[in-house]
């Protein structure tokens, strides 16, 4: 066995298994531009390895991964080099893509916080397993973001309109939840990860893709969401798909309000709350996205998402991200002051400037996606 330490990411190489470890444990693993450099490199080299047969990626401490190093991107922006924010992120989506149809099996142990960023270097992943310590959520909308790393393609292929409910009001949801709605591929209680990783160190010259999903199998519980969580609520009483498939945010709002006054509930209560407190823009935006994200594949969507992104990082049409982070992150009195500030005053040709290419001087062009060979028939359906 050989450990070589690159300090952000932990490499631990055993016979036909790679064993990455996100390693920014009092940052709870928030990824730097050096984790990021640092995972594209390693994936695009295991790939050409042929020894090489598994790719095992957890985080060091009480979290996976929740999400990008925010207050870098914000710091950038505040020092006018919003470019190189962006630039950032367009690394970050063509790690997302090289995941999403990598042709050898990757398994991302969630023993943690799961949050944005975090979703996008597991979720495309063919085997994402969940404890009874996840916990998931994309929480960009109240940052004046919007759900990015690809979520418009994995939120839109949520049963009915639980990615709609889970991008748009940043929704928590535990590991039993997470394999409820597919997000997760496998339940496995934390106590036994040890030895699933010893078991999956053994695949030998067994078919990759068979081994891992036996020996997942042989170790998943199976566990079932609370009758009063957020996806009981959907399966049971259909109140999810009856709101968030309006085509509106206004008339998702307005659905709500109605189903809180035939039947109070601290559920609807708290959704809508959580609806009334993100940026106007965001929510706007975040469920264009999700909705254009259906008919897209992932290469689209990342495309479009950089376009977005682009957008935001720039300010040139709100700057509702840098003041969210300001109220979230940074002074933390929770009370951003969003421009636009009410729904009716986010048009749709501002909502229409997101999707639009940047437009400067010193040129700027659209994410150009590696060329990717030897696709399985996995990854080939995504594209």
């Amino acid at each position: 066995m050989a450990l070589e330490s690159h300090s952000q990411i932990l490499v631990e190489e055993k016979p036909s298994v790679r064993i990455l470890t996100l390693n920014r444990p009092k940052q709870l693993n928030a990824l730097s531009l050096n984790m990021v450099t640092r995972l594209l490199q390693l994936f695009l080299a295991f790939e050409v390895d042929s020894t090489v047969k598994l790719v095992i990626l957890k985080g060091q401490g009480r979290a996976f991964c929740a999400g990008g190093d925010v207050s870098a991107v914000v710091r950038d922006i505040g020092l006018g080099k919003w470019r190189r924010s962006a630039d950032f992120m367009s690394l970050e989506y063509t790690l997302n893509y090289v995941m999403a149809t990598y042709c050898k099996a990757q398994i991302s142990i969630l023993n943690g916080i799961v949050m944005g960023g975090g979703a996008g270097v597991c979720v495309h992943g063919r085997f994402r397993i969940a404890t009874e310590n996840t916990v998931f959520a994309m929480p960009e909308t109240a940052l004046g973001l919007f759900p990015d790393v690809g979520a418009s393609y994995f939120l839109s292929r949520l049963s009915g309109f639980f990615g709609e409910y889970v991008g748009l009001t940043g929704a928590r949801l535990n590991g039993a939840e997470m394999l409820a709605c597919g997000l997760a591929t496998h339940f496995v209680p934390s106590t036994r990860l040890t030895a699933l990783q010893a078991d999956l160190c053994k695949v030998g010259s067994s078919d990759p893709v068979t081994f891992a999903s036996t020996i997942l199998d042989a170790y998943t519980q199976h566990t079932h969401p609370e009758r009063q969580s957020a996806f009981c609520r959907q399966v049971l009483s259909n109140v999810i798909n009856r709101c968030f498939s309006r085509r509106t945010i206004e008339e998702i709002m307005s659905a709500l309000e109605i189903e809180a006054t035939h039947k109070p509930d601290d559920w609807i209560s708290a959704t809508i709350g959580a609806l009334k407190k993100a940026s106007p823009a965001s929510l706007k935006i975040t469920l264009r996205s999700i909705r254009e994200g259906r008919v897209q594949g992932v290469g689209q969507c990342l495309i479009r998402e950089n376009r977005m992104v682009s957008h935001v990082m720039k300010g040139d049409i709100s700057k509702d991200f840098v003041e969210g982070c300001r109220a979230i992150l940074i002074d933390k009195d929770r009370n951003p002051k969003w421009e636009p500030r009410r729904l009716e005053d986010m048009k749709d040709i501002m909502v229409e400037q997101y999707f639009k290419r940047v437009e400067e001087e010193d040129g700027w062009e659209d994410l150009k996606l590696p060329p990717r060979k030897h696709l399985p028939a996995s990854a080939i359906a995504k594209l």
